[in-house]
């Protein structure tokens, strides 16, 4: 069945509204309190505008939002991210997942402002939503047991299997078992340069979102769209000649591109912050084992040129045109892709935090969460207060391997595991659980790094330290003193870098040259924006957030780490985590 509004796709970008009860697309003027934002801050515009706060995340009156960031669309470096949002059902509260790849750009291609997904089904079955230039069809996503069906598949053998119906150029969206069993760790990839399902939008159960509208994949097919308009085309080169440059020329780029994510683990060993055996420990014995440098190493050794068709890589661009390329591939002995990318986080929460220092290992366990489309930060913290369970030793990669086939399977215990790190807690009795609004901590132990603990603590996402990491800056991790002035400078920068569509590296090159920001803006809309605009929608971003949160019944009591961290010291230096609470409710006060 197909049904649009049959509207040719213009250079003006539009709302595109998807029913999927009714299945109908409408394609709508942009509101004007709309225009000026992007990514992240539109996906909190919207849902203060148009879902009731208290509404159940599964329910009809949840959206998601398919939002992409200001900047993207020209393939400026690191800056065609795409920002995917509802109310969590993970958190109860505002949620916005960011993701590279390809779907933001071909939705820029297409001219949507924002895509906005309402109601539910009103029979059971999945589709497939194909959006292009006409409009909007939906195409059945038959059982995957058939010649072409989808439903039930991974994502790995999904996203195959759409690119053979639907052509090699198109971008998708789509969930795996997770999304469609609706757990609250579950995401939504989306595909990389290479045409792999590995762009997850992971954080705080949009799969599960996206499994209750029915869907279970979303092509962009932009062949018949074209690139955005430029208000000032010499202008934007300008601003993208001195941007690149200096990208190109930050020494953190070097590293990033060298080492990824990874380049952190030493650092955050050294300031005693690295999550091991169910946070119980800031430090790893094994940490050399799985370190950057390592990886690295590791991925040269398997990508040698005697390995014919080798596809280890230690540099790999998520995004078209992105020099940082702080993404890889890892490859087994062979090699053969075991996953791409094998990140930090992961490291982490799949590594050191269930005590497994093998590389292999952890990437096996990492490609198994991927196809199933569940967030690795949330099920390796889950694992870890599994492990506090007595559901596994710490260092058994094996038994972790069959808890999340578990999960994949759908049977009860995987089915507790698939909700998260909070609930899994709940269930087993174990205190020690790692998380704030429910959702887990990432690979930065907060009494260690005390500005990152109030990032976790106080930003409306729930624990995230993409919404303001703070490892970077030089201060006395250890003193609760300034750690909330610090944290919520960083949570403006960053909310604005998610408005923009830019990804967190992107900000090593606008941090030589902050001035472009504005340019960009303004060359390519017109809008005459000052130096600040980066701040003002930082601002403008988390105020909207927690109206959304405080309309859902969030109070101050929620801004606050688990109790467990500020009485239990941490080895091998032994903080509690002491920023006054006084602090933690002023970080919004600008």
């Amino acid at each position: 069945m197909a049904s649009s509004d049959q509207q040719s796709t213009t250079s003006t970008p539009l709302v595109w509204r998807v029913n999927v009860r009714t299945r109908t697309c409408m394609r709508e003027p942009v509101p004007e309190s709309w225009l000026r934002l992007g990514g992240r801050a539109l996906v909190a515009r919207i849902l203060v505008d148009e879902v009731p706060a208290t509404c159940e995340p599964l329910g009809p009156y949840n959206k998601l939002l398919f939002c992409p960031g200001l900047l993207v669309g020209h393939m400026l470096s690191a800056c065609d991210r795409l920002s995917i949002g509802g109310k969590s059902p993970l958190t109860g509260g505002v949620k916005e997942a960011n993701a590279g790849g390809t779907t933001g750009l071909q939705m820029v291609y297409l001219g949507i402002k924002a895509l906005i997904i309402e109601d539910m089904p009103a029979e059971p079955g999945w589709w497939v939503l194909h959006l292009s230039a006409h409009g909007a069809r939906f195409d059945k996503a038959e059982d995957g047991g058939s010649e072409h069906g989808l439903v039930g598949l991974g994502v790995h053998d999904a996203a195959h299997r759409l690119l053979e119906k639907y052509g090699s150029n198109v971008a998708l969206s789509l969930i795996g078992q997770g999304g469609e069993m609706k757990l609250c760790a579950s995401g939504i990839q989306n595909l990389d340069k290479d045409h792999r399902p590995s762009r997850i939008a992971a954080r705080g159960g949009l799969g599960a979102v996206m499994g209750s509208k029915g869907l279970k994949a979303i092509v962009f097919d932009a062949a018949q769209g074209q690139k955005p308009h430029v208000v000032d085309p010499e202008g934007f080169k300008e601003a993208q000649k001195a941007y690149t440059k200096a990208v190109i020329e930050h020494p953190q780029s070097r590293v990033y591109k060298d080492y990824g994510t990874t380049a952190v683990a030493r650092m955050a060993y050294s300031f005693g912050a690295l999550p091991t055996r169910n946070f119980s420990s800031g430090n790893f014995e094994q940490m050399e084992n799985i370190s950057g440098e390592t990886l690295r190493q590791t991925i040269l050794e398997r990508g040698k040129q005697n390995i014919p068709g080798s596809e280890a890589q230690p540099s790999h661009a998520c995004m078209p045109g992105c020099t940082i390329q702080s993404s890889n591939v890892f490859a087994d002995a062979n090699g053969k892709c075991i996953v791409s990318p094998l990140e930090y986080e992961t490291i982490a929460l799949m590594g050191t935090n269930l005590g497994i220092g093998n590389l292999e290992q952890i990437a096996r366990l990492n490609a198994a969460a991927d196809d199933i489309g569940i967030d690795t930060i949330e099920i390796g913290a889950t694992l870890g207060v599994a492990a506090e369970a007595g559901l596994l030793k710490f260092g058994d990669w094996e038994r972790a391997l069959e808890l999340i086939d578990e999960i994949r399977r759908g049977t009860p215990l995987g089915r507790i595991l698939g909700n998260g790190a909070a609930i899994t807690g709940k269930v087993f009795g174990v205190d020690r659980v790692p998380v704030v609004k429910n959702q887990a901590m990432s690979g930065y132990e907060p009494r260690a790094i005390k500005g990152t603990g109030v990032t976790y603590a106080t930003t409306p996402q729930g624990a995230d330290h993409t919404c303001g990491l703070t490892i970077r800056d030089k201060v006395d991790h250890l003193d609760p003193k300034g750690q909330a002035d610090l944290s919520r400078t960083k949570q403006i920068n960053m909310a604005g870098f998610d408005s923009l569509g830019a990804c967190i590296f992107a900000g090593f090159g606008f941090s030589l040259v902050p001035q472009v920001i504005s340019q960009f803006i303004n060359t390519r809309y017109g809008w005459g924006v000052p130096v600040t605009f980066l701040q003002d929608l930082g601002k403008e971003s988390l105020k909207l957030e927690r109206e959304f949160n405080r309309l859902a019944g969030f109070t101050p009591a929620d801004d606050r780490l688990p109790e467990f961290m500020t009485r239990e010291p941490l080895p091998p230096l032994n903080p509690v985590f002491d920023v006054p609470n006084e602090d933690l409710d002023g970080v919004f006060n600008w």
